[in-house]
């Protein structure tokens, strides 16, 4: 449902974290692109994610048989919010790998343009991390990217991630 992040040490520079709203760029795509994508599942996959991860994260969970294991999900591209009612992109380029029934090279040039669509500046904040800060957002409408700028220097963070329902 939602994660809770906290700054325990922060580099002298960078380190920021980027929010995209997915809501709005759900809302701002077309009714064509809007029916298409209405009833597409994704397919995600925990590999995709391995290629992004830091030196850090690599060497924290080298020795842990948890970090090696691979996980494959499914869920709806457009995910309808439980609470609000509303629409919002439900992909991730982290995690999303194709859509069900497709091969990655057909879901490509698809995924792409969402990718790039749902991380648009208008639809999307910077963060800027100072000790003690405390970012709070709602995983189901909102995507976050870490910025990796600060090379050579620590950013230490503890985060709580709620559990919540499945999407829909």
């Amino acid at each position: 449902m939602g994660t809770m992040l906290i700054a325990r040490e922060v580099p002298p520079y960078g380190g920021d974290t980027l929010f995209a709203n997915t809501y709005l760029a759900y809302e701002t795509l077309s009714e064509g692109m809007k029916r298409m994508l209405d009833g597409l599942i994704a397919v995600n996959h925990s590999a995709k994610a391995d290629v992004t991860r830091t030196r850090e994260d690599r060497v924290r969970d080298g020795g842990k048989a948890e970090a090696t294991k691979e996980y494959i999900s499914e869920h709806p591209v457009v995910r309808t919010h439980p609470e609000t009612g509303r629409k919002a992109l439900y992909i991730n380029i982290g995690h999303t790998v194709r859509f069900k029934d497709m091969t990655e090279a057909e879901s490509a040039p698809l995924l792409n343009f969402l990718f790039e669509h749902q991380t648009k500046p208008e639809f999307t904040c910077r963060f800027n991390w100072r000790v003690g800060s405390l970012a709070f957002w709602d995983n189901r409408c909102a995507l976050h990217n870490p910025v990796n700028d600060y090379d050579g220097f620590r950013r230490v963070m503890h985060r709580v991630t709620l559990a919540g329902d499945r999407p829909r």
